[in-house]
Order: C-alpha cells, then structure tokens, then sequence
C-alpha cells in the first residue's frame, strides 16, 4: 500500500474544499450551486419518464454536478511556475496554450493554459499570466515594482510542493497541508490590495483585468465553475431567482427547454452527462414517452422550489445575469456552452506605499455556469469558429434581439450552426467529433468472419459501437466574451511600443513543462479504441501498414495509465 496519498483523491478535496471556500465569500455561489441543483434535479425526473428505470441518488447528482472549473490570474513568472508545481501534485498538468493578446475586440494582457488531468477530468483551472510588456515602459514599470512586493506563496506550501516531487507524492497530512494553504492563502480573497493610484489608472485605461491582477495579495478565484444539464433551463431559473424574469415568461422558457429535452435526450446524450452509467447499462432501459402533463407536472415542482425564501436571489446583492449565452446554438452538442451571472461588487481596502488607505471596492468575480458536449477534430473545430463569427455578425447587426425577442434569437443562432449536425452518429460520420470505440457482444461473436475494416461499416452493421468523446478543455473566444460582460469593458489595445509576440514556448519555458495538446489526446483515445476495436474482432493484420501505423502514432500520446 502506497504511503502517499492519492492525487486525484487530493484533487477531489482541493476542489470541495475551495467550492466551500468560495461559497463563504460569494454568498451569491452557493445559492446558484442550489438552482443548477433544483434544475439538474428537473431534468432527471423528466428522463425517468423518458427512460423507465433510469434514477439517480442525491450521492450521485452532488457528484455529477459537483465538478468544477475555476480560474486564476497571475501576476510574474516565477508565481506562474510555482502555480504549475502546485498543480502537478494534484495530477493537474497544463493543457493547450491560449494567446488572449490576440482574440480581436475581445484582447485582454494575458496568455493562458488550463491545468487538469489528462484523462477523465473533472476539474480544470484556466490559469493566465499578466503581460507586462503589453504595457508602456512606464505603466509596465509601476506594475512590475507594486507585483514585486507581495508574497502569494508561503515557505510552506514551497517546502510541501518541493516534498512531494522530491518523494513522488505526499502523505495524507502533508496534502491536507497543501490544501489548506490553497484555501487559507493562495486562492483566498483577502480584500487587501495595493497602490490605489496604480489600479484606477489602469480602470479608467480599460485595463481592468490587469488590474485585477497587479494590485492584489493573492491568486483569488475569479470563478468556480458547476455543471449543469440544460444550460437554458438553469440560466432562465437564475433569471427568475434574481428577479430579472417574471414566472410566466419562465414558465414558457422552461416548458420549450424542456420540450427540446425530449428530443435531443437520446442514449448518447444520457452517456455524455451521466458518466457513472455504463453503455449497456443505458442501452438496457426501455424507451418512453413523456406528456405536457409530466412537463407540467415537474414545471410546477421546479418553480415551487425555486420560489422558497432560500432561492430569493433578487434579495441578494447582485448585477444581473449574463444576456446571452457563449459557444453554439443550443441545439447543436459540441465544445461547451457557458454564461454566468455578472461579477459582484465588493469592498477592498488599498495600502499605498506610503503607509496610507483608500476604502473603495472592485468588481471582478462572477458565476459562470457551463454544459460540456462533445470535442471537436480539427475540422470540426473550422468548422464551429467560421459558424460562431457568422452568428456573433448576426447578432451585432441587432444586438437588442436578445432582450426583446429570445425566441428569433434562439432561431437565429440556430440558423448560425444550421450546418452542423446535431445527432452523434451523424457528427462521428462526417469525422466532426471524436469517439471511443468498443466491440459489441455480437462482433466478439463475429470474430474472424468479419470482412470489412471500415470502422463506419462495422458501427453500422452492430459488430461495434461509439461514444463521443466529452470537451474537457476551454473555448478562449467565449471565455473573452465572459470577461468583457462581467467588466463591461470589451477588449485591449497594446499600450507598448512595440507589440510583443506571446507563444507556447515562451510559457512552457516559465514553466519548465511541456504543454499537452488536448486535441493529440483526444485523437489518441479515439486511435486506441480503434486498434483496440479492430484486435478484438481479428481485424487488425488487415489493416493496411499505413493506417496501422497512423493509428498507432496517434494512440502513442495517451498516457499508460
């Protein structure tokens, strides 16, 4: 028996206990965690009427929709690299690398990777670096002198970051440690910032991420980000809760989202979000039908709970939520789908460098929601940027579209991504996501009849089956459009003299670590399951070399484990 604890157990931890933590110091989180909870819990109840058998227990609804996305911003290279060690002893590694200096309108000061595990991840942290250099020598001067003068990492956490890789590992006591300094310290809103001078200029500049970064003690969460089952159910629910959509208008958003459920629902959809069925688990339940009256019926209970006094929202402190969702229309199941409710404003004591305070406040954090679908090939993945930008032109042209009249947005949108199809066996046909492929009983019974090796045949003809793969990673146009909503602030122009040109390698290097591809492991699993596919139906010696050995090539960017 190891002697170390198990880091993906310690990742668990980390993130329940920073949920809690946040909760403590975002009221507003933790009641939005119980409306994703009442809304999940609604589109369950409506599966158990489509799927007869199909349940789920309060244990494994808390775990479903307990995984979480946060983000973190740094403010110097050295913080960066120890962030990534940080991370490491939490099986988190860092995953593709994003270039936010150059998203258009959208540009914001910093490049970014998203710490996770490589396989099966539940949690992931977007995790940007501020630019300094995207400043003016003087600006860039007074940023660099104010980041200098804090210190975000204790001689503990260093000495327990430096054991673990030292060992391989960290016993129980010792990860409790580390958790305990994320949430007493590296991630912990404090309220306590620096030179008040410095982050005014840099607001009143447009800057406000950057000073978000600059001016304070800490790697504070920006968000922490749940997982819900109908992106569109719980945004019009946080609508309602907050005050900013009266119950009828709810009630005919709920009853279509959960009208389209019935549609989009099919057992693919059922393997995508409940990870803990097996396939032939979902394959063995029968296939109903649910009425109006059911819709009804549930409407009803949802909106029930969401009028008791602990779902008041509207009398919580708050700026709103989101007018619009990011990422694809909402019948089309690839990437993510993200919106959130507005960053609070909170009160923040500046200590300047002469000793003196300043009471004011700052708005940066907000509540961001996100549903996952599938992840796209390269292909898909043109595809999906050349449909969002006609969509974004769309809604540019008439921006107040959203407000007065959802529904023709809803259709506009929709006629956005009108090319993508919207089944699972269609996407994996026109090699637009990726899948995992298992034999089925009937092409293990099969073996060494089976002439065709066309992978399509073989799903088609029953001798095997597949699951899309699920989008762990982050979209970093929406993720942009999340920033400029919340800061009402909506992009940034190099202030230096020369704009600087950011790459991976230039963050790998601050890293001293490799960044991982997330689309070569994807494309790997999916390679795996191929080669796998094909030996345990006799059909791998008649591969032709080449694609054997493609094949093989891809599937060597999974790891062993």
């Amino acid at each position: 028996m190891s002697a170390f604890a198990d880091k993906i157990k310690m990742q668990h931890r980390l993130f329940a206990e920073l949920s809690s933590m946040f909760g403590k110091e975002v009221p507003l989180y933790d009641k939005a965690l119980l409306v994703n909870k009442a809304c999940n819990t609604a589109v369950c109840a409506l599966l158990g009427k489509l799927y007869p058998g199909f349940s789920i227990s309060e244990d494994q609804l808390d775990k479903t929709s307990g995984e979480r996305h946060g983000a973190i911003r740094i403010g110097r290279p050295d913080e960066y690299r120890w962030i990534a060690r940080f991370f490491a002893q939490f099986a988190m590694e860092p995953h593709n690398f994003y270039d936010m200096a150059n998203v258009g309108n959208k540009s914001q000061p910093i490049i970014a990777t998203a710490f996770r595990s490589v396989l099966n991840p539940e949690h992931r942290v977007f995790t940007s670096l501020l630019l300094t250099d995207y400043f003016d020598t003087k600006t860039r001067a007074r940023i660099e002198k104010v980041l200098e003068g804090r210190t975000v990492f204790s001689d503990r956490a260093k000495q327990l970051i430096e054991k673990g890789e030292k060992q391989g590992g960290l016993d129980e006591n010792d990860a409790n440690d580390l958790i305990r300094e994320a949430t007493h310290r590296i991630f912990k809103w404090t309220g306590q910032a620096r030179d008040h001078q410095l982050y005014k200029d840099l607001c009143d500049a447009g800057f406000k991420i950057a000073a978000d970064i600059a001016c304070f003690e800490s790697h504070h969460l920006n968000h922490l980000t749940p997982n819900t089952f109908s992106m569109d159910l719980y945004t019009a629910a946080m609508k309602f809760c907050m005050g900013e959509m009266p119950e009828a208008e709810f009630r005919k958003r709920a009853n279509t989202t959960l009208t389209r459920l019935l549609t989009f629902a099919d057992r693919d959809f059922m393997k995508l979000h409940f990870k803990h069925l097996t396939r032939e688990q979902i394959d063995a339940l029968p296939k109903a039908t649910a009425t109006p009256a059911d819709i009804a019926m549930l409407l009803d209970s949802l909106v029930t709970r969401l009028s008791e006094p602990e779902l008041h929202l509207h009398k919580l402190k708050h700026a709103g939520f989101k007018d619009f969702t990011e990422g694809p229309s909402q019948d089309t199941p690839v990437l993510l789908r993200q919106d959130a409710y507005k960053a609070l404003t909170e009160p923040v004591r500046f200590t300047n460098s002469d000793g003196t305070t300043v009471e004011t406040t700052h708005t940066a954090r907000f509540g961001e929601i996100e549903q996952r679908f599938y992840a796209t090939t390269p292909s898909g993945r043109d595809l999906y940027d050349k449909c969002l930008t006609a969509g974004d032109a769309q809604r540019d042209k008439d921006p107040s579209i959203v407000k007065r009249d959802h529904a023709a947005y809803e259709s506009q949108s929709a006629g956005a991504f009108s090319q993508f199809p919207k089944t699972l066996g269609e996407l994996i046909d026109k090699n637009i996501v990726f899948g995992r492929y298992v034999p089925t009983a009937k092409g293990l019974t099969a073996n060494g009849s089976i002439q065709s090796t066309d992978m399509r045949d073989l799903v088609k003809n029953g001798f095997a089956q597949v699951e899309g793969l699920r989008y762990e990673d982050f979209l970093p146009v929406s993720a942009a459009g999340i920033f400029a909503s919340n800061l009402n602030q909506y992009g940034t122009k190099a202030t230096a003299t020369e704009r600087p040109v950011y790459t991976k390698a230039r963050l790998e290097e601050i890293m001293g670590k490799k960044i991982i591809e997330s689309d070569a492991v994807y494309q790997g699993v999916q390679a795996k399951s191929m080669l796998d596919t094909y030996a345990k139906l006799g059909l791998l010696a008649k591969l032709p070399a080449a694609q054997r050995t493609e094949l093989e090539t891809q599937a060597a960017a999974v790891p062993a484990s």
